[in-house]
């Protein structure tokens, strides 16, 4: 099977279902940035800070696998078999946020993202959730999405921030609190 089509040359795609839209389509953009954000979890993951959290980063992939298919089946799809996300996956992010917060100090400020290359790409990762929440959010109210979706991408960037935290502490990098000017 080769890997291009040609069938996009015209810049359009086809949806799960099979309706044809333009690759600038709403829907497109949100599964294409959780696509995006996928990268960036891989990328995340791959550090060597993460090596015993790989197995659940490579989970949270999984589930944004599961989140594009969701994305890119066009409403009222009939025979489209997918995976779909389960409250139990919003649990897990919030288990694993509950136990890294355990074990750090109190959030009081603001931080800048940086200090370790590491702990930026958790921060790069953070911002492109942040994104395909807001496509996410406002595909919904132009058509339906599993609110699962929705609270998923919000319970990721919460999981995220505060990995981010807890790199740096593994890492033994100060975290850059901000401070304002006035």
């Amino acid at each position: 099977m080769k890997i291009y089509t040609k069938t996009g040359d015209s810049g359009e795609t086809s949806l799960l279902g099979g309706n044809r839209v333009k690759k600038s389509d709403l829907r497109i953009d949100a599964y294409g940035t959780v696509d995006e954000l996928n990268s960036f979890l891989g990328l995340l993951r791959d550090q060597e800070v993460n090596l015993h959290r790989a197995a659940f980063l490579k989970d949270i992939q999984d589930r944004l696998f599961t989140i594009g298919a969701d994305l890119a089946t066009q409403e009222g799809a009939k025979n489209v078999k997918k995976p779909d996300l389960d409250p139990s996956d919003v649990l897990a992010l919030e288990t694993e946020i509950d136990g890294m917060e355990e074990n750090l100090e109190p959030l009081r400020n603001f931080i800048l993202p940086g200090g370790h290359p590491s702990v930026s790409i958790a921060h790069l990762a953070r911002t492109v959730c942040r994104r395909a929440e807001r496509r996410v959010i406002e595909l919904h109210a132009l058509t339906s999405v599993d609110e699962q979706i929705i609270k998923y991408l919000n319970r990721l960037s919460d999981y995220l921030f505060v990995l981010s935290r807890m790199m740096a502490k593994e890492l033994n990098v100060k975290e850059s609190i901000w401070t304002p000017r006035n």
